[in-house]
């Protein structure tokens, strides 16, 4: 195992030496990974991205672009043939329909390379022609990012943890019950085995509903062509000092290790450790929504996601000899657009004391960070309405479930996100001044001139923290 992992670490050496050379002496490439919790809107964030960055009209915030710098921006066939394609152009045409409506979501690693053709500035202006710079976003989903952690841990390690994560959620109670009732010391049943793992799988499925955001293993909840396997079939157990070589318990330890080597440390090798920028969608609204418990959950996974990656400068002899870092992250509060613009200021200040452990870390590390509240497709529009000699500032849209218009005030977010993050903390069931509400709206159906990409709220300015000082 050493030995192998010996290997793998020299043939990543050999290929980030290769990229590195490349990326100095000929055409830069920003590899941009983007990630985020059960619906927070990655698919809309890429596509929306990407067409902002082809039409720039909106993209006022992005440097090069408000100084026309971007020649010309165009998509290329990506560096991996291995890897699904992002269906760039499926997605925007179902945001851009004359009835439009959201696409689907991710459930698998995908690639588009979106190349830049980019004027140089200052010294350089003069002396040099437009350069290309490659941008490579990597699509993936949360899930499989917070099943890094487990890297670090042991069957037993990890089934301690779990089981007192969810002792006191309703939505676990079924599986505890089985989990507790099993002999984990008796001679491996399969059919016993498959009953705990899908027992364990409808409880992930229900915690992510409920809006926790802990569902690791990763994979139980976005199979593939795993599904049914082995390396999916285990549970965690209470702790049992008689199960045997043969057992049920040290059968689910031996598939825990398999799942570890065999699922979580080639995503790891192949996919993100190759990330030099990353940005982190968090439907933090919907957390809220949800009550104190699931706010605290996602600031348990914020933390959980920062420890996977490895922050730092991409300096030209560490780059060579340790391979990239991370040296970007944004942390990005997405549907911003389901509030008057009078709370954004108030959702990013909760945003960032959300990630604000996270943060320091990779600040000291190197890293740049950053908090923010953005829509990447801004579907309401803002009204003040009167009611009872009170003016309520809302946002109208198209309901989702209905198709409806309809106009919503889902309350005031906090100015001190402590009054949040207190009673998460303490174990409170609910906000005690009152419910968030959440709507969910549909998109809005757009007209769009010649040079605009769709409407968005901050998707410039998230553009320019992560790749503006690349261009």
């Amino acid at each position: 195992m050493i030995l192998n992992d010996i290997a793998d670490q020299l043939t990543r050496g050999v290929e980030s030496v290769g990229d590195t050379l490349s990326e100095t002496f000929f055409e830069p490439v920003i590899r941009l990974g983007v990630t985020g919790l059960a619906r927070s809107g990655k698919t809309v964030f890429i596509t929306s991205l990407v067409a902002n960055l082809m039409d720039r009209g909106r993209m006022p915030q992005l440097a090069a672009a408000a100084e026309g710098r971007i020649a010309a921006a165009f998509l290329q066939p990506q560096p991996d043939d291995t890897v699904p394609r992002f269906d760039f152009e499926t997605h925007l045409a179902a945001l851009t329909a004359r009835q439009p409506h959201w696409p689907d979501s991710t459930r698998a690693v995908s690639e588009l390379r979106l190349s830049l053709r980019v004027r140089p500035t200052g010294l350089l202006a003069g002396f040099s022609g437009p350069r290309t710079v490659h941008l490579d976003i990597v699509d993936y989903p949360g899930e499989w990012l917070l099943d890094l952690s487990l890297l670090d841990k042991d069957y037993d390690q990890w089934s301690a943890e779990t089981l007192a994560r969810i002792d006191a959620r309703p939505t676990a109670a079924a599986y505890l019950d089985l989990a507790r009732g099993e002999d984990s010391a008796a001679a491996l049943d399969e059919p016993r085995a498959q009953a705990l793992a899908r027992a364990y799988t409808a409880y992930l499925s229900a915690a992510r509903d409920a809006g926790f955001s802990d569902c690791t293993p990763g994979r139980f909840l976005l199979p593939g062509d795993l599904e049914g396997s082995p390396v999916l079939t285990f549970a965690p157990l209470p702790s049992n000092d008689q199960a045997g070589r043969r057992s049920l318990r040290r059968e689910m330890a031996r598939r825990f290790e398999a799942y570890k080597a065999r699922v979580v440390k080639p995503f790891f090798r192949d996919h993100f450790a190759r990330i030099d920028r990353q940005v982190v969608l968090v439907d933090a609204l919907g957390a809220i929504h949800k009550g104190p418990q699931a706010v605290e959950d996602m600031r348990h996974a914020m933390s959980d996601i920062l420890s996977a990656f490895r922050p730092g400068r991409n300096a030209f002899l560490t780059q060579l000899l340790m391979g990239k870092r991370v040296e970007k992250i944004l942390f990005a509060a997405t549907k911003a657009d389901h509030l008057h613009q009078a709370q954004h200021q108030r959702l990013t200040a909760i945003m960032e004391a959300l990630t604000r452990d996270a943060r320091d870390r990779a600040r000291f590390a190197g890293a740049d960070t950053q908090a923010m509240s953005i829509a990447a497709l801004r579907a309401t529009v803002e009204e003040t309405r009167s009611h009872k000699g009170e003016e309520f500032d809302m946002v109208r849209g198209f309901l989702l479930d209905t198709g409806k218009e309809a106009a919503m005030y889902p309350g005031a977010l906090p100015e001190d996100p402590a009054h949040l993050l207190v009673p998460a903390q303490t174990g409170a069931e609910r906000w005690l001044d009152g419910d968030y509400n959440v709507m969910r709206f549909a998109p809005a159906p757009l007209t769009l001139k010649p040079g605009e990409g769709p409407p968005h709220i901050r998707l410039d300015r998230a553009a320019q923290f992560l790749i503006g000082d690349r261009l």
